[in-house]
């Protein structure tokens, strides 16, 4: 579904994501970890377009590699931003349907009040008076509301507790069955990373170290690059 060949990202003259080649299957989630600075944020940001890049990005057959961020978005691609970035002065509502504008439908799906059902019982409330969950969920919400093949997460957990956590995990399972759609996401939680991810990938220094089966990784050995 999404493909990267030899993706390199740099700062100025200094390169940091040092030829990244993935493969994302469809109906599959991937989940990429590692430690702070270790370059998934950058990766991510590269995937949407956020940051320029050499090498090839591919959805399905289509090369998406010098198209701007919101093409990605309207050619299946969602961002669910480290932070979440959700509007905090608009509605829950109106930030859902924000997303909509991708797809040029009128109406909120149905089945996005049915995963969070507390946005629905919040749609009224302003974005910036939500918890750190509820904000997370919303800007879920928002990125589904652009119907994607494609959804990437970067650190959705951050800044949340643990019951949330695991209802996060519950949650992107069901989006992925509801949906059909790939999920990639990055992330310093190893028991998030292993309760939704297919396959495991470990990122260190800008570079894929480690690749295993999500459901017989060995947690141990994922756990050692986590280690600071």
């Amino acid at each position: 579904m999404l493909s990267t060949n030899d993706l390199r990202v740099s700062y100025g003259m200094s390169e940091v994501i040092h030829g990244v080649s993935l493969n994302v299957g469809e109906n599959e989630t991937l989940t990429i970890m590692g430690r702070n600075g270790m370059g998934k944020t950058t990766l991510f940001k590269s995937l949407i377009g956020v940051l320029p890049c050499q090498g090839r990005i591919t959805l399905g057959d289509e090369d998406l590699s010098s198209t701007q961020p919101y093409q990605r978005v309207q050619k299946g691609i969602a961002y669910v931003p480290q932070g979440r970035l959700v509007f905090p002065t608009l509605t829950v509502e109106e930030n859902i349907a924000t997303g909509l504008e991708a797809t040029g439908a009128k109406k909120i799906p149905t089945d996005i009040y049915d995963l969070f059902p507390v946005l629905h019982d919040m749609r009224h409330r302003k974005a910036g008076n939500l918890s750190g969950g509820q904000q997370q969920q919303l800007a879920i919400g928002r990125a589904l509301a652009a119907d994607p093949k494609v959804l990437l997460l970067d650190e959705p957990t951050e800044g949340i507790q643990p019951s949330i956590i695991k209802q996060l995990a519950r949650n992107l399972n069901e989006i992925k069955q509801m949906r059909k759609i790939s999920i990639v996401v990055s992330e310093q939680v190893l028991s998030f990373a292993m309760a939704v991810a297919d396959r495991v990938m470990v990122i260190e220094k800008g570079a894929i170290v480690h690749e295993e089966d999500g459901k017989t990784a060995n947690q141990d050995e994922i756990a050692r690059y986590l280690s600071v």
